[in-house]
Order: structure tokens, then C-alpha cells, then sequence
């Protein structure tokens, strides 16, 4: 076997509460790689609507790469759910349609953070809250019931409210090393036959591997 089926919306029968996002994502600017998860009993399948204030008019992407692993309770708050800020009140008087609406801001007025972007390997705890515009490293680790209001670099672990990095999982030059790797754009049949030295961390494999392959290329 080359590993379970990506294009299957439910991967294992024995574990329904677990789907594989980009499967069920109907919404244009929301952007899911091969392969990640989201496991919530309550409805897997359901995951957009953990995607929250996302308007396409406002143009801000979610983006979620390869191989991720989002446990149940996770919520993706976008730029929709900004209010203006230059005023003396914050409040939304525009809202409603009692001649308040004169005073709706325009995009520039609003406060615009870009796109949320979750790198490759990344594993969310239960819980956890992004704010707009933050950006995940790729290998980086959220712990349960964290919101994430800033970028967190890539190979590390980060929790709290707010999320603060608590340690990195690798020093800097493997890090340097695993980022050039990039193990999730292998091939399935690669994977399967290099599952022992990725689930253990058998670095001096891994980068015999990668000299091979890199020699290969020239």
C-alpha cells in the first residue's frame, strides 16, 4: 500500500470523526494541501464553518499546506472580523438599516492583515485561535487552547494566550535542513519507504537521502 487515498473525504472508516479537508472545502479562498486533517466528532466535515468572518469581497485567503493534523475546536478568524479603528468609537453603526449605513467604511478604512497561511506539517491542538494575517512555519507545533496573534517560525513549539514560542523542536541548521528537505512533496511511494526514518527522526538517513537526491539533479 502507497498510504491512505487523498481524495477521500473519510480516509479510515474506523475513525469517521477524521476527514481529510481538502475534500470537503467549497469556498474559493480557502486552500488545503494533500493530506490534512481535521478530527472533531462533532463533524469533520463541517470544517468551513470553523472559518470565520471570511468574505470574498475582502479577498484574504486561509491557506493550509500538506500533511497537517488540526484537532476538534480549532476557529480561523479572517479579516472580515475587523472593525475601524481610526474613530472615536469602534462600533459598526453601519450594520443596520435604520440610515446608520451612511457611514459605512470603505476597505482602506478597515484594518487588513493579508492571509493566513499555515505552513506543512504543522499539528494544532484542540481548541486553538488564529487571528488574521498570522503565518505558521512549516514543522511548527500549536499547543491546545493557544491563539495564535503573531507569526510563529517554522520547527517550533508555541502556546499560550497569547501564543509565544516556548522552545524549538531542532537547532537552526536542521531546521535549515528539513525546510530544504521538504519531505511532504515526495511522492506517496517515497513516503511509504522512508515512513521509519521520518516517524523516528533518523536525520543521517534522512540526509543520505536527500544527497542522493540532490546528485541525482546534477
Amino acid at each position: 500500500m502507497m498510504g491512505p487515498d487523498p481524495k477521500k473525504i473519510i480516509p479510515n472508516g474506523n475513525i469517521p470523526s477524521l476527514c481529510f479537508i481538502k475534500n470537503v472545502i467549497k469556498r474559493p479562498n480557502i486552500i488545503v494541501g494533500d493530506y490534512t486533517y481535521y478530527d472533531d466528532p462533532e463533524g469533520a466535515e463541517d470544517f468551513e464553518s470553523h472559518v470565520t468572518h471570511h468574505y470574498e469581497f475582502l479577498g484574504d485567503k486561509l491557506i493550509i499546506g500538506k500533511f497537517c493534523a488540526i484537532a476538534k475546536g480549532v476557529e480561523f478568524i479572517m479579516n472580515g472580523a475587523n472593525h475601524r479603528m481610526g474613530g472615536v468609537t469602534t462600533y459598526p453603526f453601519n450594520l443596520f438599516d435604520c440610515g446608520w449605513e451612511k457611514v459605512t467604511p470603505s476597505l482602506k478604512d478597515l484594518p487588513f492583515k493579508g492571509d493566513t497561511v499555515i505552513g506543512n506539517d504543522v499539528w494544532i491542538g484542540q481548541n486553538v485561535t488564529f487571528l488574521p494575517g498570522v503565518h505558521v512555519g512549516d514543522g511548527a507545533i500549536i499547543g491546545a487552547n493557544s491563539t495564535v496573534t503573531r507569526d510563529i517560525p517554522p520547527y517550533c513549539v508555541a502556546a499560550g494566550d497569547p501564543a509565544r514560542v516556548v522552545r524549538k523542536r531542532y537547532d537552526d541548521q536542521t531546521i535549515a535542513f528539513l525546510l530544504e528537505l521538504k519531505w511532504w512533496d515526495w511522492p506517496a511511494e517515497k513516503i511509504t519507504s522512508n515512513l521509519e526514518a521520518l516517524a523516528s527522526g533518523d536525520l543521517n538517513k534522512l540526509k543520505r537521502i536527500y544527497n542522493e537526491d540532490r546528485n541525482q539533479k546534477l
